[in-house]
C-alpha cells in the first residue's frame, strides 16, 4: 500500500568520503547510468562539495544537502520537478520504491512509500528499478514506474495516491516502460515516452503515447505519435502550441503540433547526442543540452542555431528561470553547476560556476531561484542558493 511518510532531511551538511576506488565504464555517458542502480559497480572518486576554495569564494553560494528517505548509498534518479503552486519538489527515487517530496520553504523532506520495485534484465545484469519519472498535471502529479510499466496519479495537495494504470507489460522490460512524462495543458493530455535511449535501450514503439487527462484522476488511452526514433528531452511551448523533443538515433530536434499530433519541423542543433531541453517561450528560444555545451535555437523563426556555450562534460536535463532570464546547467563529469544569462536574442553569457560533485547532474529551479541538483551517488539533492 502506498502511503505518505514524513521524515526530516536533517538540515545539516553530510560528509563525503575522502576517496573512492573506481572504474569508469567505456561509454562517455557513464553518468546517465545512475538511472539504473546496478549498472555501475563502482564509480569515480570525488572530493568535497566546495573543493576549489577560490572558485567557491568567487561564486558566493550557499549549499544545503537534502538526504532522500531510504537512501543508503547510490540512489537511481532520472526526472524530478518543482510545483510552484505547492512549492514542492517531487523526486522519484527509483530503487528505493519511494517518491521524495521536498518543501522548498522549509527543506523538510516527505516521501510516498510503497511503489513497486523489480529487478530487470539488462545486458546480463539485473538492476533494481522503480519510479523514475514525474509530471505536474491539473491539481495532480503523475508518477511513471519502470518496475511495472505503470503511471500512478497522486493528488498534489493531499498526497493521496489514486489509480495506477498500465501502459505496457512488465514482461516487456524497460523498452516498454515509461521514460519521460509531460503534461500538455493546452490539450489536457499526458505525453509518455519509453525506453532509456542514452543507455542504448530504444523505445519499444519509437513513438509518443498520448493519454487523455481531461479527468485528471482518470487517465485514458488516446493516441500515438509515430517518431521512427526514441525521444529524449522535452519542452512544451504554450505560445506556439508545440512540443519539442530530440530523436536519439537521428540526432535531430523536432517540433510537434500539440493539437494535430504531427511533426511540423526538424532541426539540427549540432549536438551528436542531444539531452535535456528548456524553453524561453515568449522569445521563442529553445535550449538544447549537448554532452558538454548548451545550444540555443530560434524556434520563433525557423529553428536556426543562435549561440552556444561550453559548460563541461556530463550535461543532462537543464532548466530556465524566465523571471530572471537565467539558464541553469549541471555537468556531471565536470562537477559544476553553470548559471548563464540569456538576452532576448538568445545570446548566452556565463555568469556563475558553482562546484558540485562528480556525478551530480540534472537541475530544477524553484520560483525563488534556488537550484536543485541530483546527487545520485550521495543519495541526496543539492540545494544551491546564489548570493
Amino acid at each position: 500500500m502506498l502511503r505518505a511518510q514524513l521524515t526530516q532531511s536533517g538540515g545539516g551538511q553530510a560528509m563525503f568520503p575522502a576517496t573512492e576506488t573506481c572504474t569508469t565504464p567505456e561509454t562517455p555517458r557513464w553518468w546517465i547510468g545512475v538511472i539504473i542502480v546496478s549498472l555501475i559497480a563502482s564509480f569515480a572518486s570525488r572530493g568535497s562539495l566546495a573543493g576549489d576554495t577560490n572558485l567557491a569564494e568567487q561564486s558566493k553560494f550557499a549549499l544545503k544537502e537534502l538526504g532522500l528517505p531510504g537512501a543508503s548509498g547510490l540512489v537511481s534518479l532520472d526526472y524530478f520537478a518543482y510545483d510552484p503552486h505547492t512549492e514542492r519538489l517531487w523526486v522519484p527515487a527509483s530503487n528505493t520504491g519511494k517518491v521524495a517530496i521536498i518543501d522548498a520553504r522549509t527543506d523538510t523532506v516527505t516521501s510516498i512509500d510503497g511503489f513497486r520495485t523489480a529487478a530487470v534484465e539488462f545486458k546480463g545484469k539485473h538492476p533494481v528499478v522503480g519510479p523514475t519519472s514525474v509530471a505536474l498535471g491539473q491539481g495532480v502529479v503523475y508518477i511513471g514506474n519502470r518496475a511495472d510499466s505503470t503511471i500512478c496519479v497522486v493528488t498534489a495537495t493531499t498526497l493521496r495516491v489514486g489509480e495506477c494504470i498500465p501502459i505496457g507489460s512488465p514482461g516487456g522490460g524497460i523498452s516498454e516502460a515509461p521514460d519521460s512524462l509531460t503534461y500538455v495543458p493546452q490539450t489536457r493530455e499526458l505525453w509518455v515516452t519509453r525506453g532509456v535511449p542514452p543507455l542504448e535501450i530504444p523505445s519499444s514503439d519509437r513513438a509518443i503515447t498520448v493519454l487523455d487527462a481531461s479527468q485528471p484522476l482518470h487517465l485514458k488511452p488516446k493516441d500515438k505519435i509515430p517518431l521512427e526514433a526514441s525521444a529524449e528531452g522535452f519542452a512544451v511551448d504554450a505560445v506556439r502550441g508545440r512540443f519539442y523533443t530530440s530523436l536519439e538515433e537521428q540526432g535531430t530536434t523536432v517540433a510537434i503540433d500539440v493539437h494535430r499530433h504531427t511533426i511540423v519541423a526538424r532541426w539540427q542543433s549540432g549536438c551528436d547526442e542531444p539531452h535535456g531541453l528548456a524553453l524561453d517561450a515568449p522569445h521563442g528560444i529553445l535550449f538544447v543540452a549537448c554532452n558538454a555545451r548548451v545550444v540555443t535555437l530560434d524556434v520563433a523563426h525557423g529553428g536556426g542555431a543562435i549561440d552556444s556555450s561550453e559548460i563541461g562534460a556530463g550535461l543532462d536535463n537543464i532548466d530556465y528561470l524566465a523571471t530572471k532570464n537565467l539558464l541553469y546547467a549541471a555537468a556531471a563529469d565536470a562537477a559544476v553547476l553553470a548559471v548563464l544569462g540569456v538576452d532576448k536574442s538568445g545570446k548566452l553569457t556565463q555568469l556563475r560556476s558553482v562546484p558540485t560533485v562528480r556525478g551530480a547532474r540534472g537541475v530544477v529551479v524553484d520560483s525563488g531561484g534556488h537550484a536543485y541538483v541530483m546527487d545520485p551517488y550521495g543519495g541526496r539533492i543539492l540545494k544551491v542558493s546564489l548570493q
